[in-house]
């Protein structure tokens, strides 16, 4: 990740692919997210964290325009967000999104699943779009469910088809909103490892967890949310060592002895 950094700065593309400058969202009275500035770099993994209700999947969703803000700038790869038509199905298209359900097509097969996109939006050629599906099925390991449909998978079989069928976008972010948050606990390994992959090649990321060890080890920065504000953004190593706030060091007594 680092080198790959250091080659994008060498290139002249040091500027944040994402960037949000004083964000501000409401849901009626609710202030979600209040005065949010938050870049991230190209192949830079940045985990959200936080109490339920801090704003964290709200922060998620604003970054490819599925909630609309209501005061401040995002920009993505140097453009400001789209409001609406066909700009925003395009960046759509280069930000890739995992959410906590899978969202597949229930009556298309997996593999169906995961070429429908560059065919559809990208109007590739469907055998070149076949070949990398099937490539991007072996990678996320469930090569072999590609003639299945979503209801034969198990969850988390299900949720590496979603993580498959964003890649094929090949975008130039991923965002995972809780991605584990509804699988049984011994599926959510599976995920998280293919997640951990991703990292390592050197995908940029925005990831909303409650997997502390996966802040742990994947992040580059850890970022702690607490009603709707960005309370602390830190290296993981010094973040879960030395969490300056109370309320960081609250939420971590409580998430970490359990």
């Amino acid at each position: 990740m680092t080198e790959r950094s250091q080659a994008g700065e060498l290139s002249g593309t040091d500027r944040p692919l994402i960037r949000l400058d004083g964000v501000n969202k409401w849901f009626g009275p609710l202030h979600v997210l209040q005065d949010v500035n938050l870049s991230v770099n190209r192949g830079e993994v940045v985990v959200v964290i936080g109490p339920s209700g801090s704003g964290k999947s709200t922060l998620c969703r604003t970054i490819n325009r599925l909630e609309p803000i209501n005061s401040g700038t995002i920009t993505f790869d140097g453009q400001p967000l789209p409001a609406e038509g066909r700009a925003l199905a395009r960046l759509r298209s280069e930000v890739g999104m995992v959410f906590q359900s899978f969202n597949l097509f229930a009556h298309k097969t997996i593999l169906e699943n995961v070429t429908l996109g560059p065919i559809k939006v990208r109007k590739e050629k469907p055998e070149s779009a076949r070949q990398r599906a099937l490539a991007l099925l072996d990678r996320v390991g469930i090569a072999s469910q590609a003639n299945k449909f979503p209801a034969q998978l198990s969850g988390g079989q299900q949720q590496r088809a979603a993580i498959a069928r964003a890649l094929a976008m090949q975008p130039k972010a991923m965002l995972f909103d809780e991605p584990t948050s509804a699988l049984d606990p011994e599926m959510v390994g599976e995920v998280l490892e293919v997640m951990t992959s991703l990292a390592a090649d050197g995908m940029t990321m925005v990831v909303v967890t409650h997997e502390m060890g996966f802040a742990r080890h994947a992040a580059n920065r850890v970022i702690f949310m607490a009603d709707g504000q960005l309370v602390e953004d830190a290296p993981p190593a010094e973040f879960f060592a030395n969490p300056r706030s109370e309320r960081a060091k609250d939420f971590l007594s409580k998430v970490l002895t359990h």
